[in-house]
């Protein structure tokens, strides 16, 4: 009888491996095809509204599009790429040029009439209020009365 010792986190590694050497094959692929880029964002909320930073570093804000919808915002643009001097050779570039678009969906309803967009150094950042039925309110509930009873409170300026 042959005793075959089985080795679960080897086999995970092999696993592992492959899937990288897949991704790698996908991604250059990806890499070599024209395609356009994706910003990173950053979506943060409080009780009245959403911040969303987007970074755009080395973009010109007079070609970034801004749209808003009550559930969803979208940001496109262009970045261009540099001139370089003739004679010179670019080693390695890793910034991604050629146009964008981010869509980001909103997990509450917004005001999208009421948008404010400040782009300083490099990022974009929109305060994003909520719609005011969303916002969190108060609810007064008495014990021993019915539903019916319960009034609204208003809610407090923050």
């Amino acid at each position: 009888m042959i005793v075959r010792y089985w080795h679960p986190f080897q086999e995970v590694e092999t696993l592992r491996r492959q899937l990288d050497s897949v991704f790698n094959e996908v991604s250059n692929v990806i890499e070599t095809a024209p395609s356009a880029w994706t910003p990173a964002v950053r979506l943060v909320e409080n009780d009245d509204r959403y911040v969303l930073t987007v970074q755009l570093s080395g973009i010109d804000p007079d070609v970034i599009d801004i749209e808003a919808t009550r559930e969803t915002v979208v940001i496109s643009g262009e970045r261009r790429q540099a001139e370089i001097g003739e004679g010179d050779r670019v080693l390695h570039d890793d910034i991604h040029y050629g146009n964008f678009r981010r869509v980001v969906n909103l997990p509450e309803a917004i005001q999208n009439d009421a948008v404010e967009a400040d782009f300083e150094n490099g990022f974009l950042t929109l305060t994003l209020p909520k719609v005011e039925e969303v916002r969190n309110k108060v609810v007064k509930i008495n014990l021993g009365q019915s539903a019916d009873t319960a009034a609204d409170l208003p809610q407090a300026e923050a």
